[in-house]
This record gives C-alpha cells, sequence and structure tokens, in this order.
C-alpha cells in the first residue's frame, strides 16, 4: 500500500477527482485553520507573559552584576 492510497475520516473530505483537493482548506472552517477565542484568550496571554518572564530575568541579571560591581554606571 503506497502513502497517497490511505483512506482516512480525515482525509476522505479533501478527496477531489484528480487526487487531494486542497482548495477549500482555507475557506473552511475547520479543525485546521479555525482559532476558537479561547486559543487567542490564551495566546494573548501567554505571549506578554513570557516577555516579562525575559524582563524580569534581564533585570535580575542586571542587578546582581551592578550589586558586585561587575557593571560601572555612570559617576
Amino acid at each position: 500500500m503506497r502513502f497517497w492510497d490511505l483512506r482516512a475520516p480525515w482525509l476522505e473530505p479533501l478527496r477531489g477527482l484528480n487526487g487531494l483537493d486542497l482548495s477549500g482548506v482555507a475557506t473552511e472552517i475547520n479543525a485546521v485553520n479555525y482559532v476558537s477565542s479561547r486559543s487567542r484568550l490564551a495566546t494573548s496571554h501567554v505571549v506578554p507573559g513570557f516577555f516579562l518572564f525575559v524582563g524580569y530575568l534581564w533585570h535580575t541579571g542586571r542587578a546582581r552584576a551592578a550589586a558586585t560591581i561587575f557593571e560601572k554606571g555612570i559617576d
């Protein structure tokens, strides 16, 4: 059996007359391209949270370096 002979429930709606027809994937609301509001909300919190965490690590490293006099400031 070749891989293009696969019969799967998620693949059958994409079959056309000449093999796979991917023209409807971009316009059809399905599990491939639909982003739920819960996913958008989670992403809108995780992405800024990641940058805040990186900023926290940067500030912590800079403050520790300043405390041990590795970093010289303006006198």
